[in-house]
């Protein structure tokens, strides 16, 4: 097993990278490792592995269910109104009906087994669309209206509508006793059923992950059971893998609406805990993501992908592009989005992964007629639609959303911090260097070390000064630069090129204790935090 978790990780990165570096999505390098290091290829993963993969995809879903719990914004769910709930019904609804038509006309599916289908490639990707809408939080796409958060909102919701149907379904396929309930002379069907089950699965994962929030906050705010980010991380993510194991063994709430619940409500009961593990859960993404899309790599059967080809492409665009895309009008009417953003709907709700990857083998298993094309349709959903959605999502959100301001307390840096060091030749560009690297330490950033040359200096003296920038940030990456023009606006100029978020320079004042005129200028005109550190090492 732990050479299959070397394999897995190790092909997974290395093509990930490779497919980042043709400026393609990583996961198709991932879901080619798979392919490569699978049954169908070289077969270097053990059985125990294989046999296992559920278990591991629960564990990616459990962490980047996480991921969107952080990262939502209750504000903006309230200013869209129903349109997140309506995001959460209407799009699969449609999509799994338009399919199950096609199903049936196509394969010659009997309607519950074509509905079946139909819940299995209506369900979207939270694998997929989690990092897409977050990353668009990190970069303002969409914020001013909420959109990011009312498809985050809605893709939840339309999973575990689809989950649902799709077991209830399954048992009616498989002739498992039936769920219904008599009430008195009242007699209840499965079908009858099913508004108070889906109830209950919403309204009891609302409530567990609510108390599993004040649960957390409880162990690592009050009782301070921990002592760092990483025992913060870990308590965290036991508590969100019991909600995940704890519905499957006890199937009256959804794991899934209770793990992301928990984590939108850390965030409403103590940000900084949700920004320590906010940090935490991103960092554990970036395994849980090659593990995931490596198995969903490994699982696909090309045979029978081959003989469903034709087929399942025609079905495929039914459910999107009429059934899922009727949904998207219905659940964006009356609202304030603009027809463009309405359009950005196929390029952000439309991915496939997780889910199919996680049931689309189990029909098969259970013996439902038409199991091994159901499975094949699940495969091909998505080889078609993760790397798609995965590229459009960014590419296609600069286009068609506009950019708003960005909500630092509910999205993490995709990027390390940028300090600019502004120093002369004088002995006093040591309290400047020191500073930046205290600063850079404690958010492992890098520094850029800006020199603006003036006609007294000497060859020697800009020599000097290196060395010092070298001693001071030895262990911080920098960079030392020196540049020409007048001394403001060349530090200006430097920052905005660079992307700086903090400029720091020396406190320089005349005889009467007035600001020198550098450091004024940046004061005034500077949007960036402008750090002045007093040049009197003593101070």
């Amino acid at each position: 097993m732990l050479g299959s978790l070397i394999w897995i990780l190790g092909v997974g990165f290395l093509l990930g990278q490779g497919a980042r570096s043709l400026k393609l999505p990583p996961l198709v390098g991932m879901i080619g490792a798979g392919i490569l290091i699978g049954p169908q290829g070289l077969d270097r993963l053990a059985p125990v592995v294989l046999a296992t993969a559920d278990q591991w995809r629960s564990l990616a879903v459990m962490v980047i269910l996480m991921k969107a719990g952080l990262g939502l914004d209750r504000d903006k769910l309230q200013q869209q109104g129903t349109v997140a709930l309506r995001l959460g019904l209407l799009p699969a609804t449609g999509e799994a009906i338009a399919v199950a038509i096609a199903a049936m006309a196509l394969l010659h599916f009997d309607f519950p087994t074509a509905l079946l289908l139909g819940c299995i490639l209506g369900a979207e990707s939270p694998a997929v669309i989690v990092p897409g809408m977050l990353r668009l939080k990190q970069l303002g796409w969409g914020v001013a209206k909420g959109i990011p958060d009312a498809i985050l909102t809605g893709s939840a919701l339309s999973d575990v509508l689809l989950l649902l149907v799709f077991s209830l379904l399954l048992n009616l396929l498989t002739q498992t006793p039936s769920a219904g309930v008599t009430l008195g002379s009242l007699t209840l069907t499965p079908l009858q059923l099913l508004p108070f089950q889906l109830l209950t699965q919403i309204g009891g994962g609302l409530l567990l992950g609510y108390l599993a929030a004040h649960g957390v906050r409880l162990i690592l705010v009050r009782w301070r059971w921990t002592q760092n980010p990483v025992q913060d991380l870990l308590v965290a993510a036991l508590v969100a893998m019991g909600l995940v194991l704890g519905a499957e063994m006890l199937p009256l709430f959804s794991g899934y609406m209770a793990v992301m619940t928990l984590g939108f409500f850390l965030v409403e009961l103590d940000a900084p805990l949700a920004r320590r593990l906010r940090q935490g859960f991103d960092g554990l993404w970036r395994v849980a993501e090659i593990i995931l899309f490596v198995l969903l790599g490994a699982a696909i059967a090309f045979e029978t992908l081959a003989s469903i080809l034709g087929p399942g492409l025609l079905i495929l665009a039914v459910g999107t592009l009429i059934g899922r895309a009727i949904g998207w009008g219905l659940a964006t009417w009356g609202s304030n989005w603009t027809r463009r953003e309405r359009v950005f709907l196929l390029a952000g709700n439309s991915a496939k992964a997780t889910v199919q990857a996680a049931i689309g083998a189990i029909p098969l298993a259970a013996g439902v007629p038409g199991g091994d094309r159901i499975l094949a349709l699940a495969a091909l959903s998505i080889l078609i639609t993760a790397p798609l959605g995965a590229w459009a999502i960014p590419t296609f959100a600069p286009k068609l959303l506009q950019r708003g301001t960005v909500d630092p307390t509910k999205v993490n840096r995709d990027r390390p911090i940028t300090l600019l060091a502004a120093v002369d030749t004088s002995p006093h560009a040591a309290a400047v260097l020191t500073k930046a690297a205290e600063l850079a330490r404690r958010c492992d950033g890098h520094v850029i070390v800006l020199h603006v040359v003036t006609p007294t200096d000497s060859t020697p003296q800009l020599e000097a000064l290196a060395a010092r920038a070298a001693q001071h940030l030895a262990d911080i990456r920098h960079d030392f630069q020196t540049l020409t023009g007048p001394i403001a606006a060349t530090i200006l100029t430097t920052a905005a090129q660079h992307h700086v978020d903090e400029i720091i320079l020396g406190k320089r004042t005349d005889q009467g204790g007035a600001i020198g005129s550098v450091s004024q200028t940046l004061l005034t005109t500077s949007t960036l935090p402008t750090i002045l550190v007093d040049r009197n090492p003593s101070a």
